[in-house]
């Protein structure tokens, strides 16, 4: 979703579907984001609005991956949590690092294809695709590695919410005078 006040940012949402790298015409790095409702191109790296994306909800890329670290101790490639409320679980291609990395939004992705093999066609739940330079046992490495950390996660969020309710007084509906 583009911002209102500044047409050059893009905020990542849960509607986006992927964040995908695409070399403009001087050679530098732009992003074609890819939504339910369509497609825009922002004058940034991914990795860049991966981040910014991160920073919004009250972290960093790098804190994000500290913390996929500590849940479950994947260290290459490893998928982050921007939001894990709002479902928002992205992975990405190769190292975050490689100018030609884009994210995948776990929750969009429907299943994958080989494309030779080298290449892996993505097909989203809107039935959308892409293809990204991945192989197969790769892309389905990053699939299943990211469902684990969401179970993880998930898991530990709702253990911490049963401890919560577990030390909360109970009230009772007589009242006393």
């Amino acid at each position: 979703m583009l911002n209102e006040n500044n047409k050059n940012l893009y905020e990542i949402s849960p509607l986006t579907m992927a964040v995908i790298p695409e070399d403009n015409e001087t050679g530098a790095i732009n992003t074609i984001i890819l939504e339910e409702s369509g497609q825009y191109s922002v004058p940034s790296s991914p990795t860049r609005l991966i981040d910014l994306a991160c920073r919004y909800f009250g972290s960093s890329l790098q804190g994000r991956l500290d913390g996929t670290k500590d849940v479950s101790r994947i260290t290459h490639k490893a998928p982050i949590a921007i939001d894990p409320s709002s479902g928002m679980f992205f992975f990405p291609t190769t190292s975050p690092k490689n100018r030609k990395c884009s994210w995948i939004n776990h929750s969009h992705v429907d299943h994958i294809k080989p494309i030779g093999s080298k290449k892996t066609k993505i097909v989203f739940n809107n039935e959308q695709n892409i293809v990204v330079d991945i192989s197969y046992g790769s892309m389905m490495n990053q699939l299943q590695r990211t469902a684990q950390f969401r179970f993880s996660l998930e898991h530990r969020m709702n253990q911490i919410r049963q401890d919560m309710e577990k030390d909360m007084p109970q009230h009772s509906s007589t009242v006393k005078y």
